[in-house]
């Protein structure tokens, strides 16, 4: 028997935990530590963010979901990782033994590396998290009771740009609806080098297509920036030139900002040698396991993933759900292979599909694969996409509950979009 352990309960723990469990059945354990026991669906931030969404709406208990399918779940997240000795560390003190460990843990929210940012110690609110969120909508009750400018964005080194653009555009169509939007100068602020970059170097026409929403929205912009601090009611940026030299400085006056900020490693893994990245990100090869603890998997936010490119202002590359599913059923793939001694063969595709909202519109974003030069780029924009994403939602937080193993993506959203099935492994359409 095999003792199978996955660190974090989001996108990827549970798929994780519900495709492993499947191929190896009841002859091997698998448990899955979280940090407290509600699943959330994160990419639903934006709408709880603006109260279009309850927390209620867009969680549910993953413990009770997982026990009914005999998946362990431990409430009390790894405090130390301890490859050398196949061991995890809880916070409440306990001690891991496993035979395969699965790191799908998600980041570490880097507010600290900017003065003044953040939901805690700062001044601006996030979406990266269903609490932060739900703070976020606190903070915006407050807000359209006296109404001012408006900033939002993504920070240096953030990879993680599709939220900033929904938040931007969702918040425009609220304050419409609310007869307030005249009240609010709105500024996005971003390190990429031009909208619609999104970290991954443009994807079809998304540079014109965001561009063109946001100017019809009364948007400005400021590309190629670095928030400097943030002081209460005031965000200080420069901008950079193409060469990454300070071109302009700007005070940005707020009574409500968002930003997302750049993302690290979580504490239990970074420092370890051989393992993580500088950043802390989890170091694997083109099977999901990393090079130096065979045993030791990974997928989702905390894979280490080069930039598509050099951009004057540090960016990073999105993983996006499919991309997700696509490492999640490589690595059960290449685990179920070890355990029975075969060589590892899965490769995960590494696409890139994005589905964002736009509050009364949505663009859906396709590259295949996210790395340039791609075989397929497509970017659309119109109210199906609002549609699509309302559906999925639905769609993924019924598989969570259900213990249903097909990808989401793979089922339907890329059925949805009129695009082939890609498979892990194949590379390609």
């Amino acid at each position: 028997m095999s003792d199978v352990v996955i660190l974090g309960s989001g996108l990827g723990g549970t798929s994780a935990a519900y495709e492993i469990k499947a191929a190896l059945g009841d002859a091997h354990r698998v448990t899955v530590v979280g940090e407290g026991r509600l699943f959330s669906f994160t990419p639903s931030n934006p709408w709880v963010g603006i109260g279009w969404r309850q927390p209620a709406d867009v969680q549910l208990d993953a413990a009770a979901a997982m026990a009914r399918h005999d998946i362990a779940f431990i409430d009390s997240p790894a405090s130390a990782v301890r490859p050398a000795d196949n061991l995890v560390v809880l916070a409440d003190g306990r001690e891991l033994r496993y035979d395969y460990l699965v790191v799908t843990t998600g980041p570490r929210l880097a507010f600290d590396e900017i003065p003044g940012l953040g939901p805690v110690d700062g001044y601006t609110q996030s979406v990266c998290t269903t609490p932060h969120a739900t703070a976020a909508w606190q903070a915006y009750r407050q807000f359209l009771e006296n109404p001012g400018p408006v900033v939002v964005g993504a920070a240096q080194g953030a990879s993680c740009f599709g939220p900033a653009y929904e938040f931007a555009l969702i918040l425009d169509t609220d304050l419409r609806r609310r007869k307030l939007r005249d009240r609010v100068p709105m500024t996005f602020v971003t390190s990429e080098p031009y909208i619609g970059h999104m970290g991954l170097g443009g994807i079809g026409d998304s540079r014109g297509l965001l561009e063109r929403q946001l100017r019809q929205r009364h948007i400005k912009w400021i590309c190629n920036a670095r928030i400097d601090k943030v002081e209460d009611g005031s965000m200080h940026v420069t901008e950079a030139d193409a060469h990454g030299q300070a071109q302009e400085q700007h005070a940005l006056a707020f009574r409500y900002a968002m930003v997302i900020p750049a993302f690290t490693g979580v504490a239990a893994v970074r420092g370890i040698e051989g393992l993580v990245n500088p950043r802390g990100f989890v170091l694997i090869d083109k099977h999901q396991r990393n090079p130096t603890f065979r045993n030791v998997f990974a997928a989702g936010v905390c894979v280490a993933i080069p930039p598509v490119e050099a951009t004057p202002v540090p960016t990073g590359a999105p993983k996006t759900g499919f991309m997700i599913e696509s490492m999640v059923s490589t690595l059960t793939a290449n685990i179920k292979a070890d355990i029975e001694n075969r060589p590892a063969t899965a490769e995960a595709t590494w696409n890139a599909v994005c589905l964002a909202d736009m509050g009364d519109s949505g663009a859906a974003f396709v590259a295949l694969p996210q790395i340039p030069p791609r075989n397929l780029t497509w970017a659309k924009e119109g109210k199906w996409v609002h549609l699509a994403k309302v559906a999925f939602e639905k769609y993924f937080m019924h598989k969570i509950r259900t213990g249903n193993t097909t990808p989401v993506y793979e089922k339907y959203v890329m059925k949805a979009l009129g695009i082939a099935r890609i498979r892990p492994g194949t590379g390609g359409e």
